[in-house]
């Protein structure tokens, strides 16, 4: 939302699937094509933990009926899990925190009146249902019951989608207009009594920001003071104090300037905003394996980036605005729009190989979260190749302890000398691609098998780059990006 007084808003689109393996583990080097980077650790943990940030300010209803109605094929994804859905805890909170300000540890002074408005800690990163019933806790739990398997422990009635489709929709659009998005998930994951059970000490944790605003996690609420020196008291504020741009927005003064800026990341000077590695860092060290942290966004592109003048509400002249990214027509054909998520971009860059990024201008996020999941699929341990192999198949394949630490140990693997019964190989420990469809629904149903008499010690990965072959849109080798039928004998699925 745009907040006034009178009214209260590179990366490499990380993905597990996309293709940006951890170049520090052994790799191989394709022709043609792309990688497809795999992480299976060797002990599968089925336990996950997702946090849903969803901006709760006065422009995201329809953000907020659009992740709810298409919640669906998120959790059709985590179904084709090996071993069907995990045990999952989903929790939601919302970007309004009022006027708290981190390290004043203290609201400042109400803002504003009515939709949009600011006052004392909002939410405070508290878990919301939002009608929703659940025992045991404010979240969602979906569990595996050992002891009478396939049978599963809920603490809610009915469907899982249906209960959290009517909490992200029941996130409203009455919260403060200057969204602390990355502060509202401090809050909600910082020992908070109110969320207390939520987050269990051996699970993953997810953690996925919707929002059309950059984060505005204030440092000091004199950030929404009466200064005339910050311009308008509007979300703009965020921007010049919270972004800086190599490109025509090296200082504040100069990114109230109008003009497109470029190169542009989080001001660190934490003069009002909080810096981003705070956030970072706390979410790391949440879990004794960074690895075990997974984050997402589905936001506004964090380019283009503009200052430009905008009239305010009440008409006069024009006062600096950030320009938007992205825009679409909703179901009811109104124009929404985001920006540019600088600050959130960041953030989620924080966490290579753990981290996504899609657009919220779209009418459809089924897209957006079903890429989430297929991420969540693959850091939890998916044995299934989901793109097509390149032949002869190119795999490089690892046993790796503690991956992406200073001293993580790497035995590279042979492939399999018997593929088609890989457990008869006699070059154990070995890797072999055998056809699974049972348990590999997508692709061209392919697996990775590990053959190994031995048990790996605690904390070693599977990790996997193995070269896949594009298709164009008539389903067929794309011959442009150099594929040819040595090496793609068959039309693509």
């Amino acid at each position: 939302m745009r907040f006034t007084t009178s009214s209260l808003l590179g990366m490499c689109a990380i993905s597990l699937l996309a293709g940006c393996p951890d170049r520090s583990i052994s790799e191989v080097i394709p022709q043609q094509g792309r990688v497809e980077y795999k992480d299976i650790p060797v002990s599968v943990n089925r336990d996950i933990d997702i946090l849903f940030l969803i901006d709760d300010s006065p422009s995201m209803a329809d953000k907020q009926r659009n992740i709810g109605d298409n919640f669906t094929k998120f959790i059709d994804v985590l179904n084709t899990i090996p071993g069907g859905l995990p045990n999952v805890h989903i929790g939601v909170t919302t970007s309004d925190l009022g006027t708290y300000a981190d390290d004043d540890h203290a609201s400042g002074p109400p803002v504003g009146s009515g939709q949009g408005a600011c006052s004392n800690k909002g939410k405070g990163g508290n878990l919301q249902t939002y009608g929703v019933a659940t025992t045991g806790g404010q979240f969602l739990s979906d569990i595996l019951d050992d002891a009478n398997p396939p049978n599963r422990i809920q603490n809610f009635t009915g469907d899982l989608a249906t209960n959290f489709s009517q909490i992200a929709k029941g996130a409203g659009v009455n919260g403060c207009g200057f969204e602390q998005h990355l502060e509202a998930i401090h809050q909600a994951l910082a020992n908070n009594t109110n969320n207390s059970q939520f987050l269990r000490p051996d699970a993953f944790l997810a953690v996925i920001i919707l929002a059309d605003e950059d984060d505005c996690s204030m440092s000091h609420s004199s950030l929404l003071g009466n200064d005339p020196n910050l311009g308008a008291l509007a979300s703009f504020r965020c921007t010049r104090f919270g972004v800086t741009c190599d490109q025509g927005g090296t200082t504040p003064d100069e990114m109230n300037q109008v003009g497109a800026k470029g190169q542009c990341h989080s001001n660190e000077s934490k003069q009002f905003l909080t810096d981003v590695q705070r956030y970072i860092d706390f979410l790391r060290g949440l879990k004794s394996d960074p690895n075990s942290v997974i984050v997402a966004l589905i936001g506004g592109p964090n380019t283009p980036v503009a200052t430009e003048l905008r009239p305010p509400p009440n008409g006069g002249a024009g006062i600096p605005a950030l320009a938007h990214s992205c825009s679409y027509v909703d179901s009811n054909g109104q124009q929404e729009v985001a920006d540019p998520a600088v600050r959130q971009t960041q953030w989620i860059n924080g966490f290579p190989n753990r981290s996504t990024f899609t657009t919220i201008c779209q009418n459809d996020l089924s897209d957006g979260l079903t890429l989430i999941a297929q991420l969540l699929k693959s850091v939890i341990g998916s044995p299934c190749i989901d793109g097509r192999l390149q032949q002869p198949i190119d795999c490089s394949v690892s046993y790796v302890i503690d991956p992406g630490q200073p001293d993580q140990k790497e035995t590279i693997l042979p492939e399999c000398d018997n593929t088609t019964t890989p457990k008869s190989s006699t070059n154990q420990p070995c890797w072999a691609i055998v056809n699974d469809p049972t348990n590999c629904t997508g692709g061209t149903h392919d697996s990775l098998v590990i053959a190994d008499p031995q048990t790996e010690p605690k904390g070693t990965h599977e990790i996997a780059n193995c070269v896949t072959v594009t298709c164009d849109n008539n389903g067929m080798c794309d011959t442009a990006f150099g594929e040819t039928h040595d090496n793609c004998p068959m039309d693509c699925p």
